[in-house]
Order: C-alpha cells, then structure tokens, then sequence
C-alpha cells in the first residue's frame, strides 16, 4: 500500500510537470481493495478493471518503473508506451486492464469466467467497476450470464462515493450497489480496513468456484479528482477529503491495528515506508532516462494485409505483425 501511495503522489508531480500526459485517474485512498483482495487470491486467477488501474497493475506484478514507463510513452512502459494511463496489462499476472469505456470490462469479464470454467481451471476472474459504472446495461447483461452458467466471477464495486463529480445519491435511484444484482447475491465491505477486504475475498473465491458470480461492494474512497484536470472539491469539500484521511485512511488504519496487537512497531512501520520510498524513487530515476520507442514501433501490434471483410475477397486471410 506504501509502494502504491508513494507512486502516484510522484504520478501528480510528474503530470504537474508535464512529465505525464493526457488522462490521469489516481489510486491514492483506495489501496485498501487491491492489497486486501490480493492477499486472498491466486496469483494465477484473473483481474479485469476500470481505468484506475495504476495499484491493480502493480499488484498484478507490474514494476514501478514499468507503470511509470507507460505513463510517459516509454518502450519499457507496460505496453510499450502505447496505452498510457488506462490500457496496462500483465501477461504474467493474468491483468486485463485497463479499460478506458465506462463499464466495458464487465462483460470481458465475464467472458474471462467462462475461459476459465469451460477448461475447469480453478481460477476465478476479478471484474471491477467504480460507483458510475454501476447503472450501464452491460453491467446487467454480465450479472445475467454469468448467473445462467454459473461463471467463477468475482464481480467488484469500488464506490469511492463519486462517479466523475457526481454523488452517487445524485446519480443513483439505489446506491447500495451490492443489493443490485437482484439474483446475484452481494456484500458491502468496509475497504478501508484491509482485513475486512482480505476476509470478504477468501469467502468470495470460494462462494464464486462452488456457486458462480458474487457482488463485493467495496465502500473506499478517492483522495484526488476524478482525473488530473478534476480539482476533487468542487462537488465536495477539503474538509471532507481531510475527515477521511484522518479517520479512515487505509494505511494508517492498518499500522494502527499491527502496532495495537503488538505484532510491529511504529519504528518498523516507518522503516517499510523508506523502503517503499526508495523503491519508487529508483524506478522513477529510471524510467526518466529510458528511450521512447522506435519510430517502428508504431506499426507492430495492429492488423495489417488481407484483412476478411464478409462478402469481400481479399485473398486468404490476415495477418498480425
């Protein structure tokens, strides 16, 4: 959670300095939900979310100096430089994204369930979306078949209590999202408390394997805007931001918990915190000086020659470079 905090307060300083640009959601606040998850699934299940996505791509096994890298257009960025803020991916860790449309991952998700149950793998997929994803129809259209076929899918409201800079009591008939599903039984968790988070998870993956989808309400918070060109407190105020870091913040929460249990120390905590620190400066000293990509770059990755158009022919095929 340190790694993930430290890293986007150097993304804001990077966009500020226009070392980062085009769209920037943050994470900071929410570290809670990916950490907590994490500690109760397989490193071989499958995680599909929105586009803040930065913490979930780091703890799909991301490198600091690879997030960093995307976020500036590097070649050793995530995807080459190529999909900037929203589109990272993680062969190794089974990450999908990073999905830049509203809501658009939740059938993908479920689409990954089903991979995973027609070759009986034992995996489940993780499908994540915020609080202004929660009324799309295509959320409802993947609640539905995932429910048929009983599909190994985890499906994850992160209501971060606004979706852009609408309340979701503005935005939302019933903003109780783990009650939504209607026949696809839900959970509200406190995500602010990373062993609530840890604890919903494992029942969770199990109920998902034996039953089919579940609904995990992560009730969390965002400390910035909705992106880098949302101030965060036009629609909400400084005092509130500043009421939830004081009370509720995921990381001060849970030194607080291992200090009182007496399982760590004040002093062994700030010492994680350093090490957490000097692991992002490092990458971010880095990922500075790695290259942009090639000018070739450009053309690798897409369809390219006798693309097959229905009713057109084009000789054989196609094929990708």
């Amino acid at each position: 959670m340190n790694v993930i905090r430290i890293l986007e307060h150097q993304c804001k300083k990077a966009y500020q300095t226009k070392l980062i640009q085009g769209f920037l959601h943050l994470y900071d606040g929410q570290e809670g939900v990916c950490v907590g998850m994490e500690a109760s699934l397989a490193r071989d299940d499958h995680v599909i979310t929105a586009y803040r996505e930065h913490g979930w791509a780091y703890t799909r096994g991301c490198s600091p100096r690879s997030i960093f890298g995307e976020l500036m257009g590097k070649a050793a960025g995530t995807s080459k430089g190529k999909g900037g803020s929203m589109h990272m991916y993680s062969a190794a860790g089974n990450f999908y994204g990073g999905n830049g449309i509203v809501g658009a991952q939740c059938p993908v998700g479920a689409g990954v369930a089903f991979t995973q149950k027609f070759n009986n793998t034992g995996k489940v997929c993780v499908t994540l979306y915020g609080d202004g994803a929660a009324n799309q129809g295509q959320l409802y259209e993947a609640f539905n078949m995932s429910s048929l076929w009983k599909l190994p899918v985890i499906y994850v409201c992160e209501n971060n209590k606004y979706g852009m800079g609408t309340s979701v009591k503005r935005a939302s008939a019933n903003d109780q999202f783990y009650l939504r599903g209607d026949y696809v039984p839900g959970i509200q968790i406190d995500a602010m408390d990373y062993f609530t988070v840890r604890a919903a998870t494992e029942y969770a993956r199990k109920f998902a394997l034996e039953h089919g989808p579940i609904i995990l309400e992560m009730l969390t918070y965002r400390y910035m805007g909705h992106s880098m060109s949302d101030p965060g407190i036009t629609y909400r105020n400084a005092d509130e931001v500043n009421k939830v870091k004081e009370s509720q913040d995921p990381i001060d929460q849970l030194a607080k918990k291992l200090i009182d249990a007496g399982a760590t120390t004040a002093e062994e905590l700030e010492a994680v915190r350093k090490q957490a620190k000097k692991i992002v400066d490092e990458a971010w000293a880095l990922s500075e000086q790695d290259p942009f990509p090639e000018l070739d770059e450009t053309y690798t990755h897409i369809f390219t020659e006798d693309i097959p158009v229905r009713g057109v022919a084009f000789g054989t095929g196609y094929k990708v470079k």
